[in-house]
């Protein structure tokens, strides 16, 4: 993280100073920097291979069950069927559970998988295996994205790769849950491309601060300066080095600044109003039975990490990953009887927002929305009224994109356990989002492309009736 700062700046619930000038992931620290892309581009005077598209993945963590939100199945025995019953679509003979009404009148909107699965039940594993798509580089698709897009956009400036856990929400969300580092791993691509966390105090925004006179950021020559001095101290390569006029257009791309995307109190009040999840509390009495850390996975931040995700595409990133805790649903901390009636309504009230606001601004052709998380839950309820870990049905949902919406992909058995059709895997949902974030024919000629990179993104096939 590199930020620009006059010395004592103050910042504001969001964490971002109202003084920086600057909030920009790893430029010019690895990979290809933002002035080498502009570079790149202005020299090839070709077509770019990256779409003009950009992917929410909405990650929910700890595995949510497939039942209760996306496939109710009410014909199975009441020990299998989703708990709180089913809510009638606007798609003929399509149900959802119970808690998502808002969802259930878009879902000619939407494109709900009940046969993706890869059979892995263990959290960390599992996780890493859904954000990656399985790519051979390990790394999470938005990493992914942002090795063959550039690490920043090449007009605003800002991270074409940013993560948005609870946190970055605002500094009241600070100790609600973030685990992160299941679904941002960079593999072998190196630590450059690890997405750009903009949360308050987050080790990419301490490793890189300059802190120079505010009245000195408009002295090009002190700037540069200082942009050396960090080049020389991190021990970097010569990426910063011969600052010539791409470096110069960088800069002032840069200090146009991006930071106001991630500043929530330029939205409408009805807008703030249509995402608002504050009220989706946990109940007190469910925080004084289970009597541990469950509070941690409150989802009141979820509808201002949605309305974030959405701000941060408009303004040029390509890849966004919001993760929301709590659906580690064995009935331990939250079962499905107590965690489902405040998680489900926060989901529907914040996707159904996004859903529609995209669709407000033009946008529903160029944001795709994925829903998941890294594994279902076991068919059967268990004895504390929850459901355990299940890696071979997965909850997976999509809207918009460009792609083929107001429609039911696959089907689950009578009991909800496995795929009755056409199983749909990790791969395919890579193959899926990088079709949509890139055109595979112009990718391929692209000169300079590492051979493994390419072959990552080139050899995967979409989930077909999507495309």
């Amino acid at each position: 993280m590199l930020s620009i700062i006059a010395p004592g700046a103050q910042r504001n619930c969001e964490g971002i100073s109202r003084r920086e000038m600057l909030k920009i992931g790893t430029l010019g620290l690895g990979g290809l920097s933002l002035s080498q892309l502009l570079q790149t581009k202005s020299l090839a005077g070709a077509d770019s291979p990256v779409k003009d598209k950009a992917v929410v993945v909405l990650f929910l963590q700890g595995g949510p069950t497939h039942v209760e939100t996306f496939d109710p199945k009410m014909t199975a025995p009441a020990e299998y069927r989703a708990m709180f019953g089913e809510v009638a679509t606007r798609l003929p003979g399509v149900t959802l559970g119970s808690t998502f009404p808002l969802l259930a009148n878009l879902a000619h909107k939407l494109a709900i998988v009940r046969s993706f699965r890869h059979g892995n039940s263990s959290h960390a594993s599992a996780s890493a295996l859904v954000a990656s798509g399985g790519n051979p580089t390990q790394s999470n698709m938005g990493s992914l994205y942002s090795r063959l897009a550039g690490l920043n956009h090449p007009t605003s400036g800002m991270p074409s790769n940013t993560v948005l856990p609870p946190p970055a929400a605002g500094a009241k969300y600070k100790d609600l849950g973030a685990q992160t580092e299941r679904v941002t791993q960079f593999g072998t691509l190196g630590s450059a491309y690890r997405p750009f966390d903009p949360s308050a105090g987050s080790e990419i925004t301490r490793n890189m601060e300059l802190k120079i006179p505010r009245d000195r950021l408009d002295d090009r020559r002190q700037l540069l300066g200082a942009l050396d001095q960090l080049r020389r101290q991190t021990d970097a390569n010569d990426s910063l080095a011969g600052y010539n006029n791409f470096q110069r257009q960088a800069f002032d791309v840069i200090l146009g600044g991006v930071a106001s995307a991630f500043d929530l109190s330029k939205e409408d009040a009805r807008t703030l109003a249509a995402y608002d999840t504050s009220h989706c509390v946990i109940p007190p009495a469910v925080l004084k039975r289970k009597k541990n850390t469950v509070e941690r996975s409150s989802p009141v931040a979820l509808g201002r990490q949605m309305l974030m995700a959405r701000r941060l595409c408009e303004a040029g990133c390509g890849y966004v990953t919001v993760t929301s805790a709590g659906w580690d649903m064995h009935g331990n901390s939250f079962g499905i009887d107590d965690g489902i009636p405040c998680l489900g309504p926060a989901v529907d009230k914040a996707v159904s927002a996004f859903i529609q606001d995209v669709e407000d601004r033009g946008l529903s052709n160029k944001i795709l929305l994925v829903v998941t998380g890294e594994f279902g839950r076991t068919p059967k309820i268990n004895n504390k009224g929850g459901r355990d870990h299940w890696g071979n049905l997965c909850p997976l949902l999509l809207s918009g994109g460009g792609l083929n919406m107001g429609q039911v992909i696959g089907q689950s058995d009578s009991r909800v356990s496995v795929p009755a059709s056409d199983p749909y895997e990790p791969e395919h949902l890579l193959g899926t989002i990088m079709h949509t974030l890139f055109d595979i024919g112009t990718l391929r000629v692209v000169p300079g492309v590492p051979r493994d990179i390419l072959a990552a993104v080139e050899n995967t096939r979409p989930i077909p009736a999507l495309v």
